[in-house]
């Protein structure tokens, strides 16, 4: 239990932060070009040159990873874009393909040359000028950012606050607007900044754009196997990452309530203002899940203390524990691999809940 610990300390402290009511910090204003030949980007990121390598040092968190290209992964703020390449396995195409197609026009990227089967971009006419407002880089590098196309007036490095009309132009906020992308938010997004971005999402669920006129996160999708979420229902990425990390542990669905409850992955209730847990808000019915709240209703925890192979051995972990509960014997699987301080706390999670 030692990360549920640190974890509510460190939310006490960022809960002021959450709930102001206006950004009360700056963001970097952030010059460069948006890239994407021999990359493969996604919905929601795409590779960027600063002009000036100086100003993304500026930015909080963990060291910016920069390629021998000089180039920097982008994550967008605030959304989750259906998955292209999450561990070799993508979400419903079209939708899928239709937002990264939707990004790199929003950035000005034109003549795409996609290769066999969209893995990667052969050719393309990019290196074209934007823009970025930053303040920070995630656990694995990336710059968190909203992306803007073409120049703007102030110098390169000004700090800029970061109004809802000037969200509105940016090509998260737009990748919203068209249903292309869920809201998906993280500590350190403002919250006049969260409430702009899900009036723009609910918008886009009543017209019935994009992904919100076929998606089953809340009425529920009966699972028959990995397909079934690869290759028919759309639902919530977060949701579709933890899900088919499950799957292709154990084989099917039963169990995964259990596996999340294991996971301890801290989420805000901003309906009920409280700290819990994400399983708090997933139903296992049979072979049915589906989340009791839309997206916009939690704050995640990016979990910068949790190495991201953790996941899927503690989800394998759960379902051996499960089939030996039957003898309450503790079943030694894949979480072995994460080392055995961090088994052994999770061996304990999974079998206080079986108990």
């Amino acid at each position: 239990m030692y990360y549920k610990y640190t974890a509510i300390a460190q939310h006490c402290q960022v809960f002021s932060t959450i709930r102001i009511g206006k950004n009360a910090m700056p963001f970097h204003l952030i010059k460069g070009t948006f890239h994407v030949t021999n990359y493969s980007p996604d919905g929601d990121t795409i590779r960027f040159q600063p002009d000036n390598e100086a100003n993304i040092a500026r930015l909080s968190g963990v060291s910016a990873k920069f390629n021998a290209r000089r180039h920097v992964s982008l994550r967008l703020e605030g959304i989750d874009t259906l998955e292209t390449h999450f561990s070799g396995l993508k979400q419903p195409p079209p939708l899928a393909d239709d937002a990264t197609d939707f990004l790199l026009d929003m950035v000005g990227i034109t003549n795409v040359v996609w290769s066999h089967e969209r893995r990667n971009i052969a050719s393309a006419d990019d290196g074209v000028r934007g823009h970025i407002m930053a303040r920070s880089t995630d656990k694995f590098g990336r710059i968190i950012a909203f992306a803007f196309a073409g120049n703007v007036g102030e110098e390169d490095g000004a700090e800029v606050f970061l109004d809802q009309n000037r969200l509105s132009e940016s090509v998260n906020s737009k990748l919203a607007s068209e249903g292309f992308a869920y809201p998906t938010f993280y500590w350190g997004l403002f919250a006049d900044l969260r409430d702009a971005l899900t009036e723009t999402v609910a918008a886009a669920r009543d017209a019935g754009k994009g992904v919100y006129a076929v998606d089953q996160t809340i009425s529920g999708v009966e699972i028959a196997s990995l397909k079934t979420i690869t290759d028919e229902a759309v639902i919530l990425p977060k949701l579709f990452r933890r899900l088919s990390a499950y799957i292709k542990e154990t084989g099917g669905v039963a169990g995964f309530k259990v596996a999340m409850e294991a996971s301890e992955e801290p989420v805000l209730d901003l309906r009920e203002n409280n700290f819990t847990h994400f399983d708090t808000f997933i139903v296992e019915e049979d072979s049915v899940i589906r989340l009791t709240r839309r997206p916009e209703e939690f704050v995640f925890d990016p979990m910068p203390e949790r190495i991201g192979s953790d996941f899927p051995a503690l989800l394998a972990t759960a379902a051996n524990v499960k089939e030996a509960s039957s003898t309450k014997a503790m079943a030694v699987g894949p979480a072995e691999s994460m080392g055995g301080d961090n088994a052994y706390k999770f061996h304990q999670r999974v079998e206080k809940l079986l108990s």
